[in-house]
């Protein structure tokens, strides 16, 4: 097929001919490349890739990118990362990852699974007509953040969310809840939006539509008290300065 293209190319050119003979002049082209010989670019690719999966296999399997990366320039093997990232990528080779996997989708086989109310269809002509929701997991140094948002699918607007330490129900019921208080109001916040309780390293503030979501209010310490905790300055006579 190919020699006959070859042969004719020049007079009638290759997408008539692959026409007339019923094949795509795609087919064509990629019989003409697997027959060159490969390009400068994919030698080098490949002796890399062996030489990466070497260094795999020799540190257990346990090396990401970035540790691969770190031997090959100690073997003077120069390679910029992000080639490292891409073949290890095409070669399907991971590092190992620290902690347990998290899994957000547990499915039941003995429950109904609630129907499918849009067919697939996430459209919608107007704000409010239809809201699609779901919660995934953010890793942190302090531990795991379960995420849960709702989002109108007609303007991508984010109208409740909530973060937690625990993947439960009021997770979601939470996120749900506050989408219902913004439509309620017009999606106007409110003077009144409290804090719920901080976790570590996440400031959440959402809008009030549960008492859960109220954090009680804090007693300010009088500066009596506040002085009688401060640690005061060592002085002078002690042989003590402060420092700058």
């Amino acid at each position: 097929m190919s020699r006959a293209v070859d042969a004719n190319r020049e007079e009638f050119g290759v997408e008539p001919i692959c026409r007339a003979l019923g094949i795509a002049p795609s087919t064509y082209y990629a019989v003409k490349m697997s027959q060159a010989s490969p390009s400068a670019r994919a030698v080098r690719d490949q002796e890399l890739a062996d030489r990466i999966r070497e260094v795999h296999e020799k540190n257990l399997g346990v090396y990401g990118a970035r540790k691969v990366w770190w031997q090959l320039a100690r073997e003077d093997v120069k390679v910029a990362r992000c080639t490292v990232e891409r073949l290890m990528a095409r070669e399907g080779l991971k590092g190992a990852i620290r902690g347990k996997k998290r899994r957000t989708t547990i499915p039941d086989g003995q429950s109904t699974r609630a129907p499918d109310l849009v067919d697939r269809d996430f459209k919608a002509p107007a704000p409010n007509r239809l809201w699609v929701s779901d919660f995934t997991y953010v890793p942190a140094w302090s531990g795991t953040v379960y995420v849960a948002f709702t989002i109108d699918v007609f303007s991508r607007r984010i109208v409740g969310w909530k973060a937690d330490t625990t993947m439960k129900t009021p997770l979601v019921l939470d996120t749900l809840e506050m989408a219902l208080w913004a439509r309620d109001h017009h999606g106007t916040p409110s003077r009144k939006a409290s804090y719920v309780t901080p976790m570590p390293g996440v400031n959440t503030r959402v809008l009030p539509s549960r008492s859960a979501w109220s954090m009680p209010a804090l007693t300010p310490r009088s500066d009596r008290s506040a002085m009688g905790t401060t640690t005061p300055w060592p002085s002078q006579r002690s042989g003590s300065t402060r420092p700058s």
